[in-house]
């Protein structure tokens, strides 16, 4: 039996989606890192979209967006595995089902522009649509993927540029998502060129001028981000600056939550943490995500802090879990367990606290644990934690402390909300040593770098295994760490405090792309009527 016309059109479409994966996948930070992919590696699929109905555009979107998550997720096998103590026949079909989940998205994408820019039934339709669609589009349902069911913005586009400061100083009008969107309209703008040389006839007059407004568009950014560099760059020589350490501990995750080795543990931090404070004069010093593997509230070893930050008159920031108890309207005691951090001065001065917000799935708490009793078993040691709710930096001096406890660092409107708050430094602590020795904790540094360029201040980051390091306003990373290594850095970390249009309002610039996509839609639909 011969195959139907569809299933040809899909296999036709089928290399142009391998080969973007491909291009995208090598182009993240990772093994390869070889960012100016970015710039074309969307191409292909771009192009097959512009010759295809729409949903061929969708499959093809969602084939593409299967194999390049399957690249880019790969260290979930390290996570499950390892760590989690799955065997590969279960841990290969969770990785498979969250890169099938997240493929929906370019999906639903490229069925957007299939709508927008498919010729079959109009033949004045051309490439000239294709360009703004695409940007749109794909920004919008990144925008998607970042706040349904909790949200997993894992890697949007725009974040293989984070090692190139002169091209995301952007970032400060519209978040991450407005580097998505130029990168996007720079690949729609090469597919657009490749059907001008397929079709010497095209464009119409009347079709060149979005293929210029593109154009401008690029031009205007890249000036923006020139003179914007320049002019942070003059700011940050003037502001003030505090000294602060990062202590990498490099605990192994098998043995961190060990009764007989919590007191190794707090004698690695002490250790490094001395050392920095007294030859290189820290103001403060910050330990890692859970840093303290017991609650300091019920374990005599947090005296063994509260010593330290006496002796050497120094500011501790660590991570610790944290627990509450509270009467119940039946006059029993409730208690709360919270992932947080935790302010500590000389003397015993606790500074302030913070709890989690945006906590893991699965990995901090069971989502609808009273609907789905069965899934209680698989998660017997994962932590029951609270969800912390937005409240205001920590203030030490002329520092106040942001906090992005873990993956909270991807998501940009929680560094949004603590600047908004008063927060002129962001502090990111986390615990990547599940990721192992995989691309994910580059991946992790990669997205963290983009909250300093959004909000303008300077970011610290301490993880347990690394990467620990400081990121400028201006997104240069000033020092890091190695992984799997104990290290203790200290570093000048200038206290600016700009505004920027991000934090006004253009964090809603993801969301009126989906808007945008959701309105072409419709549009279109309602034409068919």
């Amino acid at each position: 039996m011969r195959p139907s016309r569809k299933a040809d059109g899909l296999v036709a479409l089928a290399p142009a989606a391998f080969a973007s994966a491909g291009l995208l996948a090598a182009a993240m930070p990772g093994r390869i890192g070889w960012w100016p992919l970015l710039f074309v590696g969307l191409t292909p699929l771009l192009f097959s979209v512009l010759h295809a109905r729409p949903v061929r555009s969708l499959l093809a979107g969602w084939l593409f967006g299967l194999v390049y998550h399957l690249a880019l997720l790969y260290w979930i096998l390290i996570v499950l595995g390892r760590y989690g103590g799955l065997p590969l026949n279960l841990s290969l079909p969770a990785l498979v089902l969250l890169a099938a989940y997240m493929a929906c998205f370019p999906a639903m994408g490229c069925f957007v522009m299939g709508l927008a820019v498919s010729r079959h039934g109009n033949r004045h339709y051309s490439a000239a649509a294709l360009v703004w669609t695409a940007p749109v589009a794909w920004v919008g349902c990144e925008y998607l993927r970042a706040v349904l069911f909790t949200g997993f913005p894992w890697m949007d586009l725009g974040y293989g540029l984070f090692g190139q400061p002169m091209l995301i100083q952007a970032a400060d009008l519209g978040g991450h998502h407005l580097l998505t969107f130029t990168l996007v309209l720079t690949n729609s703008l090469v597919a657009a060129g490749l059907d001008r040389l397929r079709r010497p006839a095209y464009p119409s007059r009347q079709a060149r001028w979005p293929l210029l407004a593109a154009m401008a568009m690029l031009v205007a950014t890249s000036g923006y981000s020139l003179a914007r560099y320049q002019a942070v760059d003059a700011a940050l020589a003037q502001a003030r600056q505090a000294r602060v350490a990062v202590i990498q501990g490099n605990i192994d995750q098998a043995v961190k939550w060990s009764q007989s080795t919590k007191a190794a543990t707090v004698d690695t931090y002490l250790r490094l943490s001395q050392r920095v404070v007294r030859e290189e004069d820290a103001h403060l010093v910050i330990w890692p995500e859970t840093a303290l593997p017991f609650y300091p509230q019920r374990d005599p070893l947090a005296n063994r802090l509260t010593a330290f930050t006496t002796a050497d008159n120094v500011w501790l920031l660590t991570g610790t879990p944290l627990i509450t108890v509270a009467a119940r309207e039946d006059g029993a005691e409730q208690e709360r367990y919270w992932n947080g951090a935790l302010l500590l001065g000389p003397g015993g001065q606790v500074g302030g606290e913070y709890a989690k917000r945006h906590l893991v799935p699965f990995g901090e708490y069971v989502p609808l644990r009273r609907w789905l009793p069965f899934l209680q078993p698989l998660v017997a040691d994962i932590g029951d934690f609270s969800e912390g709710a937005r409240q205001k930096p920590l203030i030490l001096g002329a520092m106040r402390l942001g906090m992005l406890i873990c993956y909270e660092s991807i998501f940009p409107d929680i560094a949004r909300e603590s600047v908004d708050q008063g927060a002129n430094l962001l502090v990111n602590i986390t615990n990547d040593a599940w990721y192992g020795r995989s691309s994910a904790p580059y991946q992790s540094m990669a997205m963290t770098v983009l909250r300093a360029v959004e909000n303008r201040r300077t970011l610290v980051r301490a993880a347990n295994t690394g990467i620990s390091g400081f990121v400028d306003p201006l997104g240069r990373i000033t020092a890091q760490t190695e992984l799997f290594v104990e290290a203790a850095q200290t570093a000048p970390v200038p206290l600016l405090e700009l505004d920027t249009v991000f934090g006004r309002g253009g964090h809603w610039f993801g969301m009126i792309c989906a808007v945008l996509a959701f309105l072409l839609v419709v549009v279109r639909r309602m034409r068919r009527l």
